[in-house]
């Protein structure tokens, strides 16, 4: 059992300042978006109009945080607690008490995200070590200080870079470093690996830069940083590729990709678990992002029977986050008399009834799995046949899906 303490925080505002390409940076109000925890009749709740924008009213207090994962734990003893929130960990005044309370000793706790920022000194790191902290997601950006100072607000870079050195030491640490063309890609990213492997780090998470709208910038806030250009889905996957060839750690990318499982989508690339999935007996379209557009559809054309089942991209990177605007773009004459849709999908089921309808085909619109399949923050900790059964299952229920509602 792994529980989640979740102590709040404001981007911007509790994590000394915006980093320079933080997604949500210039965020004003966002009208919710609908989603798929919406009532029938009512387009948001609590999830699309606050969760999404991390719309916390700042840091919980400690024995809030506490309260709430007694609850969860219901008197059991949990195998991890990860302490997470829409801040930034190390700015939680109450970090290393409320690390104290939740390890008590005995259980390892992790550190869902940090950059480091609000640490004052390399004592930090080494008193939540000593208070129970196992594992850790760091936010690097870079190891050359002046470019933290720039890019991310961080007036006290040499120290966080200190305190992520320490974690090394004696955690499992999973750095983050989002790409920034030009920045602290190139020559930047090989001295950042290379100083990371030195350090102890046990993984790398490259992140896309997303500056647009389909990039996945649906707050209102595009550009973040004007003039700036992301990497190509191809060129990011390359190097992905280069990266984790090039050095010890393990190194996966987000949206895509994962060199050693194969994700997302590892299941493109293995025929034979393909053949085992159940029968396709009626037909319906699969509406997905444009990143999944072609490993899906090569899923499902080696599935045997190409007429039942087609898939459609939306002008969006990421699935989770097409919006109502992606359906709207559609062209219909593609779309079958049932539509599956990411079960993630952030729009109102009347809304979407009505945008795949506006044809004048009365067409059946159901949500599929929350997930098909895995990103690279996921599949970093992930065994290439935890990542392939985690994908049959939820293959195995879109399936379920077609057949129960397909014509």
């Amino acid at each position: 059992m792994e529980i989640l303490a979740d102590v709040g925080g404001r981007p911007g505002l509790d994590c000394k300042g915006f980093c320079s390409y933080c997604y949500f940076k210039g965020v004003k109000s966002v009208s919710p978006f609908g989603c798929k925890f919406c009532m029938p009749f009512q387009k948001g709740c609590d999830y699309c109009s606050r969760a999404i924008v991390e719309g916390y009213p700042g840091f919980k207090p400690m024995d809030a945080v506490v309260f709430e994962v007694a609850g969860k734990c219901m008197g059991s003893i949990p195998d991890k607690v990860t302490i997470s929130g829409g801040g930034d960990l190390s700015c939680y005044p109450d970090l290393l008490p409320l690390t104290k309370m939740l390890s008590q000793g005995m259980v390892p706790i992790a550190l869902g995200y940090t950059s480091g920022k609000g640490f004052k000194s390399a004592n930090d790191a080494a008193a939540l070590v000593q208070a129970g902290v196992t594992e850790v997601s760091f936010t690097v950006f870079s190891t050359n200080p002046d470019l933290r100072r720039k890019y991310m607000n961080d007036k006290n870079a040499e120290i966080a870079l200190e305190c992520l050195k320490i974690f090394c030491q004696s955690c499992e640490v999973y750095a983050a470093v989002v790409l920034i063309p030009g920045v602290n890609d190139g020559a930047e990213l090989e001295k950042t690996c290379s100083e990371l492997e030195e350090m102890g780090a046990k993984g790398l998470i490259l992140m896309r830069f997303a500056n647009a709208r389909e990039q996945g910038l649906i707050l209102g806030n595009a550009p973040i940083i004007p003039g700036i250009t992301p990497h190509s889905v191809e060129e990011f996957q390359n190097i992905v590729t280069e990266t984790a060839a090039g050095h010890r750690l393990r190194v996966t990318g987000t949206p895509l990709w994962d060199p050693l499982t194969g994700a997302p989508f590892a299941l493109a690339r293995h025929p034979e678990r393909i053949s085992s999935l159940p029968s396709l007996r009626r037909s319906a379209t699969v509406i997905t992002s444009s990143i999944a557009l072609p490993l899906l559809t090569a899923i499902f054309q080696q599935m045997g029977d190409k007429e039942k089942v087609n898939v459609v991209g939306v002008d969006k990177d990421v699935g989770c986050l097409i919006t109502i605007e992606d359906f709207m773009n559609l062209d219909l004459r593609e779309v079958k008399d049932t539509a599956i849709i990411p079960g993630r999908t952030l729009a109102h089921e009347k809304e979407i009834k009505k945008a795949l309808s506006r044809d004048g085909r009365d067409r059946i619109v159901a949500r599929g799995p929350d997930r098909l399949t895995v990103d690279g923050e996921m599949s970093i900790s992930m065994k290439t046949e935890e990542v392939l059964d985690l994908e049959m299952e939820a293959f195995g229920e879109l399936i379920e899906a077609i057949n129960a509602l397909g014509v």
